[in-house]
Parts: C-alpha cells; structure tokens; sequence
C-alpha cells in the first residue's frame, strides 16, 4: 500500500476556496508527504494563490474561471503519477479515505468513486435530484451507479485521460467520467464515504446545473448505448401511433394522417438508433487503437 500511497496526483480543482484550502493542503501534506498535490486555481479573486505557495504546492492558474471541468482536464495533464485522487477544495472530503479508495482500485478496478451519504448532501433538493441522476444513469448504462456527482474519486490515469475530450469544462466532469468509463468497459468501484460540511459559499446552481447534468446523461449515454435512448423513444410513438389508430378507427372508422405520422416518427426514431449504434462501434474502434498505440 506504500508503493501505491506515494505513486499518486492529488487534482484539486479551486475557485475562491481560500478557507478550505487553508485546512485541506496542511492534511494532505502531512498524510502523503509524497504524493504530488496540484491545485487548478480556477480564476480566484481570493488568496487561494498565496496560500497554495505558502504551502509549496504545484499550482496551476487560470486567468479566468474556466470551470471546473477545465480545471480537471488541466490537472490531469499535469500529473506525473499512475493514479489521480480528484477532490474538491471546499474540505468536504476526509483525506483518510484516499487510503480506502487506492485500496479498493488496487483490487481490479479502473476508478473508485467515494459514494456519499443520503445525509451528505446540503439540502433536501440535491439529495433527490442525486437519486434521480443515479438511477436514469444506471438504466443508460446498464450499471448500478451509486453516487454520479460525487467529485471525490481515485483513477487510473492512463484510462482516465482518453475521456478528456469528453469532460465538458463546467461542474459536471464526474457525471461524464462515470458513464465513459462504464460504457467502456472499465471496472469501477465505490466505497461509502461521509462528506463533511463545506467551508465557504457553493458555486453550484441546484436548478441551472441539474439541467446540464440531465442533458449530458443524455448525451454520454445516447453516445455509448444509444439504442437504450432511440428503442424507448420509437416503442414510445410506435404504440401512440397504433392507439391512436384504433382510437380513429372505432370512432370515426377510417385511418388518419396523424396515425400514419407517429408510427413513421417511430421508424425514424428506430432507424437513428441503429446509425448511432454504428457510430458508437467507430468510436469503440478509436479507443481499441488508442489502446494499442499506448502499450505499444
């Protein structure tokens, strides 16, 4: 486990976090003394700079807030390590369970997730919104997916980075980084975690970002399982279609151009499923290649 401890990246995305950072960097250095500790200052108007160089840690600076995705990607291709630790600023997240969770990736797995606690989240709202993402994610995947916002997790780098193109720069990097790595075939654990209250003001929009989260569910999963969004959807408007057929049919006896509309809109819907199925299979292509220019 020693070899494992000292050959990680800590990614720590900040944007204005001077008052976690401030109790978070001290732990981390004393806990991993040798593990490399990058902190993405993401355009802060505070003292997260000063403090990152009072601590002596790498620090990467954006001149902007380029979101926290940007600042994941920007970490990433920084780190030196096999393994990156991802964790918020805002000392939510106990650095003893970076211990449990490169345990548990040490046991086959390509990324463990810290899956928090129902009573981990700030309010009522997130806590259900959470559920809801965890389970549509799981039907698009096909997996049984715990926790799908949790920004708390231990990866692979090498495995991890081919999902870079795929991480959009705002707060919804964890929601993309888990389905990739499903859909690809990667193992990927949990271990339960308690997270704590944050230190500062939240930068995420309950509303705003919950929608963006939604639709990149949709997008990661119509790009790697597409036939789990396309079959529902045709299946949907084929039955409308027929209903509203024999609905027309019994009371006003004939067939409409309305019937003939849906069931063919099913079709369509169909027909856009099995092409997407044939640019997933290139997609797939591309990640094999890739695999083999690596390990070559």
């Amino acid at each position: 486990m020693t070899d494992i401890i000292t050959g990680i990246s800590i990614v720590i995305p900040a944007r204005n976090e001077e008052e976690g950072l401030e109790r978070l960097l001290p732990l981390l250095k004393d806990r991993y003394p040798d593990a490399q500790i990058i902190v993405v200052n993401d355009g802060s108007t505070d003292s997260t700079a000063d403090i990152c160089k009072q601590h002596n840690i790498t620090q990467i600076s954006h001149p902007y807030s380029m979101g926290n995705g940007a600042a994941i990607k920007a970490g990433v291709r920084a780190a030196k390590k096999d393994i990156i630790v991802f964790m918020d600023a805002d000392g939510q997240h106990d650095v003893n369970d970076i211990e449990r969770m490169t345990e548990k990736l040490n046991q086959g797995y390509e990324m463990v997730i810290g899956a928090r606690s129902l009573d981990s989240h700030a309010s009522l709202p997130r806590r259900y919104a959470n559920q809801i993402y965890n389970k549509l994610a799981s039907f698009m995947t096909g997996y049984d997916i715990h926790d799908l916002t949790s920004g708390f997790r231990v990866a692979k780098r090498d495995k991890f980075i081919k999902f870079l193109y795929l991480l959009p720069n705002g707060f919804s990097y964890p929601t993309t980084s888990t389905m990739a790595f499903f859909r690809s075939g990667y193992a990927v654990g949990y271990i339960d975690i308690k997270a704590g209250s944050r230190e500062g003001k939240s930068h995420i929009n309950v509303f705003k970002d919950g929608i963006r989260f939604f639709i990149i569910i949709l997008k990661i999963g119509a790009l790697f399982s597409p036939m789990r969004l396309f079959l529902p959807i045709s299946s949907l408007l084929f039955m409308t279609g027929i209903g509203y057929y024999l609905y027309t049919y019994l009371v006003f006896g004939r067939f409409t151009n309305m019937s003939a509309l849906i069931i063919l809109a099913s079709l369509i819907t169909f027909l856009m499923g099995i092409m997407a199925e044939f640019v997933t299979s290139l997609h797939y292509k591309d990640i094999e290649e890739t695999n083999s220019n690596i390990n070559r």
